[in-house]
């Protein structure tokens, strides 16, 4: 029982969780005072989009690939989806893998979602829009560009989407989407004091072939850090 005139002590009352985000570059992980797990979101780079030509032979330029996006080097990876081609094969990006190493522990993990191809390829008389390209766990996939020459869409910022492939008009080859960079969410219990990080990177867009239009380049990565105090 409390005496009179004891003051009543307050309760001690959680501290709320912080978040760290980082979208481009590379560097170190500081983990604040007092945290007792994290919860880390990584996405890689997704691929750019293909591009297209109006002239058989001339081929438009197959996008680039996106980075790898890495928490604790080796310990979480997301890597980058890969470009989608400007070619009559017209070979869509294809999404990136993901790996979770202990003693972190994976809660959801998924492969980038590939890109999109055209079936009319190689007429010279049939204009065809340019795919979309693959869509990460947060979306973000580019557009295809117009059957009329339109250059294909960017994927979304910081979502790991692929860029979309060129359309064309006349078109002997229109650009396939770029496929979108890994995904993972883990959870590292007492986790190290610092963690080296890299975020991957959009791949470029593929370049423009004879009267044709360019792809649009990657979405960059992202990892987001929760951090946890109880």
């Amino acid at each position: 029982m409390m005496a009179w005139g004891q003051a009543t002590p307050f309760p001690r009352f959680p501290k709320a969780p912080t978040v760290q985000r980082f979208t481009s570059g590379s560097g170190t992980y500081t983990k604040p005072a007092g945290v007792r797990w994290i919860k880390v979101t990584a996405i890689g780079g997704g691929g750019g989009g293909g591009g297209s030509s109006t002239v058989a032979g001339n081929n438009g330029g197959t996008g680039g690939t996106g980075g790898n996006t890495t928490f604790g080097t080796a310990l979480i990876v997301a890597n980058g989806g890969t470009g989608g081609q400007g070619t009559i094969d017209n070979a869509a990006g294809g999404g990136g893998s993901h790996s979770v190493s202990s003693p972190a522990i994976i809660v959801y993990g998924a492969d980038g979602g590939e890109g999109t191809s055209n079936m009319f390829q190689n007429t010279g008389t049939v204009r065809c829009p340019g795919t979309g390209g693959g869509n990460s766990m947060l979306g973000g996939g580019g557009r295809g560009g117009t059957s009329n020459g339109g250059v294909g869409s960017a994927g979304q910022d910081t979502t790991g989407g692929g860029g979309g492939g060129a359309g064309g008009a006349n078109t002997h080859v229109c650009g396939a989407g770029g496929g979108a960079g890994g995904s993972t969410v883990s959870i590292i219990k007492n986790p190290s004091s610092t963690y080296a990080y890299a975020v991957g990177g959009g791949g470029t867009a593929g370049a423009a072939g004879s009267s044709g239009a360019a792809g649009g380049a990657g979405a960059g990565g992202i990892i987001v850090v929760e951090e946890f105090y109880q």
